[in-house]
């Protein structure tokens, strides 16, 4: 199990909780992202500084994710891919992707795309305050409790 995460669009301070959460738990963490993103330092954490160009950090968290780690990114059509991986996917804000909802949010969001491209999109001002961290927090710890209970005993081990 290992968490990765979209580190270009997540917002600071989610980054931090991230961090944290994964060097308490022993968890490893990879940050992925085009340019550097400081303060990703700690045990088992890696950043990974992908090459530029579009959608090479998304493909490379793609290429690392497997079914039992936690990938972090509000990137709709990244989200697409790995929920068809069967890899568990959230967004900064607490909210899980799942078969049952990304279609209708990778369609909602191609239509806001659509109407950006033609000169209709709407203002966005959503802002990430306390509130929002605290309900990725929650989000956040309740899916890595249950993905460490599910964690194969194999992988819980200690090695030889």
């Amino acid at each position: 199990m290992k968490i990765l995460v979209d580190a270009d669009s997540c917002p600071g301070p989610a980054r931090e909780l991230v961090l944290r959460s994964a060097v308490r738990r022993g968890i490893p963490a990879i940050f992925a992202a085009n340019r550097p993103i400081p303060g990703i330092t700690g045990t088992g954490v890696v950043m990974k500084l992908c090459p530029p160009g579009k959608d090479s950090a998304d493909n490379h968290i793609v290429e690392l994710a497997q079914p039992g780690d936690l990938v972090l990114t509000r990137d709709i059509p990244l989200a697409s891919r790995l929920v068809e991986a069967s890899v568990l996917v959230m967004d900064d804000r607490g909210q899980v992707y799942t078969r049952e909802n990304i279609r209708e949010r990778l369609s909602l969001r191609d239509f806001m795309v659509a109407l950006a491209e033609n000169g209709l999109g709407t203002e966005r001002t959503a802002t990430y305050g306390k509130r929002t961290l605290k309900a990725f927090a929650d989000s956040l710890d309740r899916i890595l409790v249950r993905l460490m209970r599910e964690k194969p005993r194999d992988q819980n081990r200690e090695p030889d």
